[in-house]
């Protein structure tokens, strides 16, 4: 299957999915699952060694396994149309995003950024104006929002079929995370748990925000009003590892 004019699959270069890593193989699996796209270049991981070390779990060529993001934006810059990347797939820790998706968008290719789109709101801001004032299209994973059934929600929700949606609950139980796991060497763990990585929220902004995403999707409704509790569990873990909130929507 090709990609409409250009008659050949999107390439992709994936920043992040190294070795030891986890939702990079993820979104690359994903993103390829139906033949349209294929990872020909990436920074795997901050670490160079690695990220060469990470080129055949991709089958991309070792040449092309840069030892980071930038080298991988400048090398690939040179390269002819058709053979250089497309795309940029972020899927790193959350304090990453900004600044790799800033340079992509700034060295002229499309991004591709799992969520959080940045750590704060003002770097929000700053990345959405370097997006408009460039060609480029910048894309955030939420990643349930392409599945069948969410997409057959969303259009008997929104066609009216089920009348007024009058209260949307949503749940996200996980219990990986339920000890303290950043202690031990599971590195998925420490950085989900490190305020300095991770942002302000723990489970709320790592898992929470898949549920809030999928009744803000679904409903097609925007939040008007939002009240939230969060509680930590496991003494002297930083962040939280529960939560819960009260969204009143437009409607």
């Amino acid at each position: 299957m090709t990609n409409g004019p250009l008659n050949r699959k999107l390439k992709m270069g994936l920043v992040g999915g190294g070795q030891g890593s986890f939702i990079g193989k993820v979104h690359s699996i994903a993103a390829c699952l139906d033949n349209r796209a294929e990872v020909v270049a990436g920074a795997f991981s901050s670490n160079p060694e690695r990220s060469k070390a990470s080129a055949s779990d991709y089958d991309v060529c070792e040449k092309r396994a840069y030892g980071s993001y930038m080298e991988m934006l400048e090398r690939e810059k040179q390269l002819p149309e058709g053979e250089r990347i497309d795309f940029v797939s972020v899927t790193t820790p959350n304090h990453t995003h900004y600044e790799i998706a800033k340079a992509a968008v700034e060295a002229g290719f499309h991004v591709v950024c799992d969520k959080p789109m940045t750590f704060d709101l003002a770097q929000a801001e700053e990345l959405a104006k370097a997006v408009d004032s460039s060609d480029v299209v910048f894309a955030l994973t939420h990643n349930y929002t392409g599945y069948p059934l969410v997409r057959q929600a969303r259009e008997m929700v929104l066609s009216g079929e089920l009348g007024e949606i009058q209260a949307v609950r949503a749940n996200y139980i996980q219990g990986w995370l339920r000890t303290r796991l950043e202690e031990s060497d599971q590195k998925q763990a420490a950085w989900r748990t490190d305020p300095s990585r991770s942002g302000a929220a723990g489970c709320f902004g790592d898992i929470a925000t898949h549920a809030y995403n999928l009744g803000r999707y679904i409903s097609g409704l925007l939040p008007a009003e939002i009240a939230c509790n969060l509680k930590t569990f496991e003494p002297g873990r930083l962040l939280d590892d529960y939560g819960t909130s009260i969204i009143r929507f437009s409607n």
